[in-house]
């Protein structure tokens, strides 16, 4: 009896493992890709509604949507501030003259910002190049990066990978920004990086002004709230409470990615972003961070997200980075 019930336990363990947690990617008809966890949706990559490409909505864990829904959607009590933070995104501020973190809908009518948006610019999806599912997903797409008149100034290799690592939901972002077509100047900008706009709920300032503190901020260093802002860290983590589920996302900043440990220009608003570039504007040194990256040569951002219930501790935040950082 005691060996038939170890080959019965040894069969369901080997079945259960076989049913494990299965990624499905589907394009849809404007170009994007919606990514699948055995079946139910977790999240879009839009590629045609304004000057980048981005990721939503996100939902983590608990069933949890992670992404603040404006300017995409209107939900009633959100904050409708900076219609540009859309899900998650990269943008920066000035890549070759041209502004891509910034879009049309930042500067409404204001006469006095008619200079900004000479300068827009755009992330222009030219195809995916690779998607699959599995245990994993992953796609693979590269853009190109286009002055106000269209014309390509550089271009860009972005990979996503989506896992689920025990209860956490993981995104990696891994992204090559590569000089094609001339030297171009990547300048020292506040407003640049990977970003995503947490939920209006799980803000740190929303949680002060419903006198609830739900929402937090820590980095690796210790440091919280609004004392994380302009400071290096392996990595931050923003958690509180959504639909009354305690829940965060950490970002990890990998040892290969361009001037890591990264600043964070993270805000207790929501804004979460991972910002290499704006070393003199985020306070790190008084020195410029500007650069002029040379025809052919290239920087690689590798970031990875981390979708988990509870705060920092009970998500081993430290250690998943810890383990993230033996990667690659």
């Amino acid at each position: 009896m005691k060996i038939t019930s170890l080959l019965v336990l040894s069969v369901l363990c080997v079945l259960s493992q076989s049913q494990a947690a299965t990624f499905t990617i589907d394009k849809t008809s404007t170009g994007g890709a919606i990514v699948k966890l055995d079946g139910d949706f977790v999240t879009e990559l839009v590629v045609d509604q304004v000057n980048k490409t981005y990721l939503w909505p996100i939902i983590g864990t608990s069933g949890v949507t992670m992404t603040r829904a404006y300017p995409m959607k209107m939900v009633e009590g959100e904050q409708h501030d900076h219609p540009h933070h859309r899900g998650l995104c990269f943008g920066h501020e000035n890549i070759g003259g041209f502004d891509t973190w910034a879009e049309r809908a930042t500067f409404g009518e204001s006469k006095k910002t008619s200079e900004r948006i000479e300068h827009l610019g755009a992330i222009k999806l030219r195809e995916i190049t690779e998607m699959k599912g599995g245990k994993t997903a992953l796609i693979t797409t590269i853009s190109d990066y286009l002055d106000a008149a269209g014309k390509k100034t550089s271009e860009e290799v972005r990979k996503y990978t989506f896992a689920v690592k025990g209860s956490a939901r993981l995104i990696d972002v891994d992204i090559d920004l590569i000089a094609t077509e001339a030297d171009i100047l990547i300048d020292d900008k506040k407003d640049a990086g990977l970003s995503i706009r947490v939920p209006t709920e799980m803000a740190v300032d929303r949680g002060k002004e419903l006198g609830k503190g739900t929402g937090h901020i820590i980095s690796s260093e210790g440091l919280t709230d609004e004392a994380a802002w302009g400071k290096r860290a392996t990595w931050v983590d923003y958690y509180g409470t959504v639909g009354g589920k305690a829940v965060g996302v950490a970002m990890l900043n990998h040892p290969s990615s361009f001037r890591h440990p990264t600043p964070w220009h993270v805000r207790t608003y929501g804004l979460f972003t991972a910002n290499p570039f704006g070393l003199s504007q985020l306070k790190v040194q008084e020195v410029t961070g500007a650069m002029t990256l040379k025809k052919g040569e290239k920087i690689t951002l590798c970031h990875r997200f981390v979708f988990h219930d509870g705060d920092e501790k009970s998500a081993q935040i430290a250690e998943a980075y810890a383990e993230y950082a033996k990667e690659k």
